[in-house]
This record gives C-alpha cells, structure tokens and sequence, in this order.
C-alpha cells in the first residue's frame, strides 16, 4: 500500500490532485514512449556500431600488415624522413543531431586538397609500395573511424538518457502516482464521512426544531 501524501482533506486539495494525477499519468504514459524509442534507435545504433567496428578493425589491421612490411624493407631512417612532413592536412567538424532531445554528435571531415596523391608526403623512388599500401588503407579507414566514433558517443549518450529515462518512469509509476492515487482516496474518504456527519447533525437539529415548536417527540 502507498503511503498517502501529508494533506488537508478539502475538496480544493482534492481538485489540485485529481489535476496532478492527471498530469502525472499523461507524462507517465510520454515518458514510456519516450524510452521504448529510445532503446529502439539505441538497438540500433548498437548493431551498426558493431558493424563498423569489424570494418575498421579489418583496415587497421590491414594498414598494420602493409606498415610492418614496409619497416622490414626500408631503412628506419628513411622510414621516418619518409613520414616527417605530411603534404595533407584533414579539418573535422563537428555538428549536433537531436535524437529524442538526445544531443548526438554528426562528425563531417575536410581535406586541404581533394588530389589523391597529397596523402603520401614523400616520393616515390626512394619508398617501399607496402608503405604506399600502409598510407593507402588508413586513408580508406579513416571515414569509418570517425563514423565509428559518432555512433559510439550517440550510443553511450543515449543509454545515459535511457537510464533516466527509466528512473522517472519507475519514480512515477510506483511512487508518485501511487500516493496521488492513495491520497485521492483518503481525501475522498473523509469527505464522504463529513458529509454523512453533517447530515446526521442535521436531521439531529431538524428533530429538536420539531420537538420544539410542536411540543412532541419524532421516532
């Protein structure tokens, strides 16, 4: 049984609750939709993210192979002039998506230049082509990346606001709206019992108004 909140029983306190019940069940009922989505789009995210996550492991890897190959035929010395100065430089932006008033990141990236070429910042005659290839497969694993990043922040900001989400569904649903409706009750209650006590000291008075002014006794 809820415990009823501490209140006078009038009926204007009546009238307050029965509205606050009323606003408390309809966000109730929003606050659940609210989460049901939630972990839809979550769930979602989740199996793309896990996707992604086989993707650019694959290309890290690969990179990882053509990189080692590349150390085992090249000198270090030429190996590290070779990637001193990078030609290329990459902007990233960052904007907001608003999902379910979640505040997920959108991650869009720029090149200085569009030619291909500028990612190897060296020639070509004094380089292995496994470091051609290392240079390569960053190159094409580095969108996944960032939208691998994206989605891992959207599902991690997401399963915080589910969590909340979760904890005021619960609050209202077996706090709150249980002592409204425990509430509601007793306040009814009493006045139910005012009213029958009222109405007996009515009929108590009418019957001595009576007794008086005809000088006899009613049953």
């Amino acid at each position: 049984m809820a415990e009823r909140l501490q209140v006078n029983p009038t009926r204007m306190e009546l009238t307050r609750l029965k509205k606050k019940l009323a606003t408390a069940t309809r966000g109730h009922k929003l606050l659940k939709d609210k989460r049901d989505e939630l972990m839809r789009q979550f769930l979602d995210r989740v199996r793309e993210n896990m996707a992604l996550r086989q993707k650019v492991e694959q290309g890290l890897k690969a990179a990882n192979q053509e990189f080692m190959l590349a150390r085992a035929s090249m000198q270090d010395a030429a190996l590290n002039t070779a990637l001193l100065a990078p030609k290329q430089r990459v902007s990233l932006e960052c904007e907001v998506e608003n999902v379910m008033s979640v505040e997920v990141p959108k991650f869009t990236f720029h090149t200085r230049t569009p030619q291909q070429g500028d990612m190897f910042p060296y020639g070509f005659a004094f380089t292995s082509s496994d470091l051609d290839g290392a240079i390569q497969a960053l190159a094409e694993v580095f969108p996944a990346m960032l939208e691998l990043a994206e989605k891992e922040k959207a599902c991690q900001l997401m399963a915080a606001e589910i969590e909340k989400t979760r904890r005021r569904v619960n609050a209202l649903e077996h706090v709150m709206i249980p002592q409204l409706q425990e509430t509601i009750r007793y306040i009814s209650m009493k006045l139910d019992e005012n009213e029958r006590s009222t109405q007996v000291r009515l009929m108590k008075v009418k019957d001595m108004m009576l007794q008086q002014a005809h000088g006899y006794e009613t049953l």
